[in-house]
């Protein structure tokens, strides 16, 4: 007896809806540097990591400036050489005159200095300036956003400073150290500085002649900074834009991704807390993407887990209501058996104790079924089977055992039709073994039972009928409850579990098929139990 309840105990915590946790796996491709991160954050860096390889052409422009320069330097030298031998065998007016005039073609400043240092022609005092430098104070914001940037391009990049350019008011050659190296080595030098609008002023020393004399040009190479401010100003523009658009994008991306989920897990806690019996999991219909997907399953998979926790928890009851009364029948025969000393009363308390045990026994069995037949089936691999074959074994073996109380069982199928379908056979066995009992048991002594398999559209179709009383239309669909159990008069009371209907659905359900009960086509009283099953050439 304690044997039996600790069995039934066990039943019951197999059935109830508890899951079993498995470790979280490792993140696939072994990024572990973005687990801390959020969604978020994940999403605001992968659009922002490619505009920040677009910004760094913004430093590839410092490199083109050098490029810029140094080929200038060439130019500044070889200009300097020319015009140095230009004037080296020129008269005094002569040297002059082409002081103004190359100053004005080339918009370059060009001083001589005589042997002693001292400076003795100057291009802008001859004829007047041929460049002017900027103000900045008097240019617009574009242009100190602008240098600005040169200054923040140079920072980052680490480049050389470069000395300001002012005019000295000293006459003497050796302000300018450029001026000092040409006349020490006899060979052209190059020097660069910044304007007070940070534009370049490249100056070229170069020897003028044998007798010590030195020219020093100077040319304000703006345009090379103006077409390097230009590109990069738009750069950074476009950068900056592209930028501010991918955050608005992103962060829109992550609200549209992040809010839902976020209800979705909010949801979800409050299902698993259980604080809150009518939670209701948001389905989104609106959207048509995944995460919409992923809220109606997640909304239809917390509807199956409710109704499955509602079943568990009715099936407990119906289990606890079932077992109570053979319990309490055991429990009066056990204890009136004490009191009984009459031998023909004592073996009647003793039969009954009997029966009941008998009776808690097959209801234990048939409870612990009904428990596993669902997740057994969800993890058993269907197979091929043929239903005629099947039945034939069936009948064959029932009639070896005579479980057919000498009824007649005809059974009418086609020879021509396939009625092959994927399943369990155990579990198929145990369906038509239960319709036939069934049959058995209403049936009159009589009485023929028959069996009709055959094919009707996709399904393969098997029913069976018998000629007892027949069950109301109100009782077809009570029959398969679980507990449920209306039996013959003449049967034995406690025989059955009222579970063998419940469990032939359960497992023709979850073959895709369906159990149904209605009254026979020819007109005669007696009841049919039909299960259809989708045939193989439908799968």
């Amino acid at each position: 007896m304690i044997s039996l309840l600790f069995q039934l105990f066990m039943v019951l915590v197999t059935a109830s809806p508890m899951v079993e946790e498995k470790p979280v796996e490792n993140e696939v491709g072994g990024l572990r540097w973005s687990r801390k991160l959020s969604l978020r954050s994940r999403i605001l860096v992968v659009n922002i990591l490619p505009l920040a390889l677009l910004g760094g052409g913004i430093f590839y422009l410092d490199n083109y400036r050098s490029q810029l320069l140094t080929e200038r330097y060439k130019l500044a030298r070889i200009e300097a050489q020319i015009t140095a031998e230009a004037l080296a065998g020129a008269s005094r007016e002569r040297q002059e005159a082409l002081l103004i005039q190359i100053g004005k073609e080339q918009q370059m400043r060009l001083r001589m200095y005589d042997a002693e240092g001292r400076l003795w022609a100057d291009s802008f005092a001859l004829d007047g300036p041929s460049f002017t430098l900027a103000d900045p104070d008097a240019e617009p914001w574009q242009q100190d956003f602008a240098r600005w940037l040169d200054r923040t391009v140079d920072g980052i990049t680490g480049a050389a400073p470069v000395p300001d350019y002012l005019d000295p008011e000293s006459m003497q050659a050796d302000i300018w150290p450029e001026l000092a190296r040409a006349r020490e080595m006899g060979l052209s030098q190059i020097e660069l500085r910044n304007a007070p609008d940070r534009t370049p002023m490249i100056t070229a020393a170069a020897p003028v002649g044998l007798q010590g004399s030195t020219l020093l040009t100077t040319r304000n190479a703006k345009d090379i900074t103006e077409a390097v401010r230009s590109a990069r100003t738009t750069l950074f523009i476009a950068f900056m834009t592209a930028l501010l658009l991918s955050v608005l994008a992103s962060l829109f991306l992550a609200r549209t991704i992040i809010t839902p989920l976020r209800m979705l897990a909010s949801a979800a806690v409050r299902v698993r807390l259980g604080r809150d019996r009518d939670v209701v999991v948001p389905r989104l219909p609106e959207r048509g993407d995944e995460i919409g997907s992923l809220a109606r399953t997640i909304s239809d998979m917390t509807t199956a887990l409710r109704h499955r926790i509602d079943a568990v928890e009715s099936f407990a009851a119906d289990v606890a209501h079932e077992i109570k009364n053979p319990l309490a029948s055991l429990r009066s025969a056990l204890e009136s058996l004490e009191k009984v000393e009459d031998p023909k009363l004592r073996k009647q308390l003793t039969q009954i104790a009997t029966h009941d045990v008998r009776r808690i026994d097959r209801l234990v069995s048939e409870i612990a079924d009904a428990s596993r037949v669902d997740a057994e089936l969800s993890r058993t691999t269907f197979e091929q089977l043929d239903m005629h074959d099947l039945v034939v074994n069936i009948l064959g073996t029932r009639a070896d055992r005579q479980e057919n109380a000498g009824r007649m069982i005809d059974l009418r199928a086609s020879d021509y039709e396939i009625l092959t379908v994927m399943g369990v056979p155990t579990r198929l066995e145990r369906v038509i073994e239960n319709l036939l009992d069934n049959a058995v048991s209403f049936s009159p002594d009589d009485g023929r039972i028959t069996i009709d398999l055959m094919r009707s559209g996709a399904d393969v179709v098997l029913t069976v009928c018998d000629e007892g009383p027949g069950i109301p239309d109100a009782e077809r669909e009570k029959i398969f409850g679980r507990f449920h159990s209306v039996r013959p008069d003449e049967e034995d009371f406690g025989n059955h579990s009222g579970l063998g209907l419940a469990i032939a659905r359960t497992i023709a359900e979850a073959h895709d098929g369906s159990l149904t009960a209605g009254s026979r086509r020819d007109g005669k009283t007696g009841a049919c139990l039909t299960l259809s099953l989708p045939s193989i050439t439908n799968q």
